[in-house]
């Protein structure tokens, strides 16, 4: 990850200030405020200003995401060879999420949460967001769960890029 964060700051550095990179990097899928914080740490951003931008910049994503990915999953249902699988995913994840919010209510909330707070591959606003999608929950569900997993993202990650390796002598 590391490399690509790398190679596409090296290609915005040309166009824009380190911190518009950080910015746009966290809009990015797979590289999110994750890479924006590594990103910010190679240009040599402070993490008070790092931080914030790659927060902000994920949490305005939420409700593009949830509602592209909508988006998406009905146009597919309209017509065209994957019309079957649409409706197959969208009917699966809606009966799920139907299951999990009767049975317990609260954990979807937390799972989802916990879900984007876990810096790790496959997991941020990006992927929250599909699941939230699938499960069927609108922005008004969907979005503080995640908004909140961003901010816990961004948390973790400003500790693994700044601190621990400050604190190593890095």
């Amino acid at each position: 990850m590391d490399n690509l964060v790398e190679n596409v700051a090296t290609f915005l550095d040309r166009y824009a200030s380190s911190e518009v990179i950080v910015f746009l990097i966290s809009l990015l899928p797979v590289l999110e405020l994750r890479g924006g914080l590594i990103a910010a740490k190679l240009f040599g951003v402070p993490w008070r200003v790092a931080a914030p931008l790659a927060a902000l910049a994920n949490i305005a994503l939420t409700p593009f995401v949830i509602i592209f990915i909508e988006r998406i999953l009905s146009r597919l249902q309209r017509g065209g060879p994957f019309v079957k699988i649409a409706r197959f995913i969208e009917m699966r994840g809606r009966a799920a999420g139907e299951r999990i919010l009767a049975k317990y209510p609260k954990s979807l909330f937390i799972g989802l949460l916990l879900f984007v707070a876990i810096p790790l591959p496959g997991t941020g606003v990006w992927t929250g967001g599909l699941i939230a999608a699938l499960l069927g929950l609108d922005l008004k569900r969907g979005a503080p769960p995640i908004c909140l997993g961003a901010i816990g993202a961004c948390a973790a990650m400003s500790a693994l890029v700044y601190a621990v390796p400050e604190a190593l002598g890095y």
